[in-house]
């Protein structure tokens, strides 16, 4: 039997489907598979992971086969992969806690969850049902904000012994207690928050470093996403969005050799516009001073697939949290995934993430 990556999967929104027909994709065409980044890392593949639990609360995904779920509404997101078997895990009906805000209850059905009446498991029933799957590493898809919920299955992988991903801005890698909590269990976590494959984030730091590069005075900045899934409709709670505003700009301004002051930079959702679904549009200004203290201004306009540019990645961190496991790495793992998250413990240049993640995989020690 192949080896494979035990995961489950907390949050069938859009990620969780681009992440399960990717991995049914890169099953399907192995090496000709289009866009995958690292095919290998530390031997293990995108096609190694395997799904082996899902929990949700929307009573359209509730029951279902994962196979089934990952195209119920209210996800939009492109479906690139259509041809996902039949896989035998069916979705948990998780705790709803912060996970579902009363914002996102009063929406237009297509676009807004609907709570499942079943009742939720209880914590005990969860770490069971994890352990009974042999799971290895949990990656959290929850809508931002999430703080509860996201304490509350960071509290699960502990007791049930996995390493966690944590794809959203809910500081748990970043943040000393948890750390120091699957530090003392001898677990890794990996976060917090994706930066995407392709995305405005990646784009705006690129252009930043670029400034400094050149000797060109960055003077101010903005970063304005619109898009039309449940992320940006959840995020039209501004009570929510107070670690995601942090963690884009702190992505940016660590980019930078001279931080730029709170009133000069601005970055983070804008607005939800219901016809985008999936696609993200961003709007990126920087202006500054050239030689001499003449002016100059970049705009760039990025649109992507939201949830696809994030899966290639979560591809790449599930992969990371099994090595980092098997190596017996626990709490968090300093910089050798800040490639990957927009809030990492230790923030350092792309290109220096890069070489340590690439040396860990391989086993070697980063030049």
């Amino acid at each position: 039997m192949s080896r494979r990556i035990r995961t489950a999967i907390v949050g069938l929104g859009n990620c969780a489907s681009s992440l399960v027909q990717g991995v049914a994709y890169c099953r399907a065409l192995g090496d000709e598979a289009i866009g995958v980044p690292f095919p290998v890392l530390g031997g293990w593949r995108p096609e190694d992971v395997e799904i082996v639990a899902a929990f949700d609360v929307d009573a359209r995904k509730v029951g279902l086969d994962v196979s089934e779920a990952i195209f119920r509404e209210p996800n939009c997101t492109a479906i690139f992969h259509r041809d996902v078997p039949a896989s035998g895990v069916i979705v948990g009906r998780g705790p709803d806690l912060d996970g579902v805000s009363a914002f996102m209850r009063n929406q237009m059905p297509s676009r807004s969850f609907v709570v499942s009446e079943l009742p939720p498991l209880t914590r005990e029933e969860i770490v069971a049902a994890l352990k009974a799957a042999g799971t290895e590493v949990i990656i959290n898809f929850l809508p931002v904000g999430s703080q509860q919920a996201v304490e509350f299955w960071a509290g699960c992988a502990i007791e049930a012994g996995c390493a966690l991903v944590n794809g959203i801005p809910v500081l748990i890698a970043s943040d000393p207690r948890w750390s120091a909590r699957f530090e003392a269990a001898g677990l890794p976590v990996l976060g917090d928050d994706f930066k995407a494959q392709m995305g405005a984030t990646i784009v705006h730091r690129t252009l930043s470093h670029l400034f400094d590069m050149r000797g060109v005075k960055m003077d101010r900045t903005y970063q304005l996403n619109v898009g039309g899934n449940t992320d940006f409709l959840n995020m039209m709670d501004h009570d929510r969005l107070l670690t995601k505003r942090l963690s884009k700009t702190e992505a940016v301004q660590t980019a930078m050799v001279d931080r730029l002051e709170d009133q000069q930079i601005r970055i983070g959702p804008s607005d939800y516009v219901p016809w985008l679904n999936d696609n993200k549009i961003a709007y990126v200004r920087i202006e500054g001073r050239l030689f001499g203290g003449v002016r100059t201004e970049i705009e760039a306009r990025v649109s992507v697939e939201d949830s696809p540019n994030a899966a290639a990645m979560a591809l790449i961190a599930i992969r990371l949290a099994k090595i980092a496991r098997e190596r017996g790495l626990a709490g968090n793992v300093g910089s050798l995934a800040s490639f990957l998250f927009k809030h990492p413990p230790v923030q350092v240049d792309d290109e220096v993430g890069l070489a340590r993640m690439l040396a860990f995989a391989d086993g070697r020690e980063a030049e």
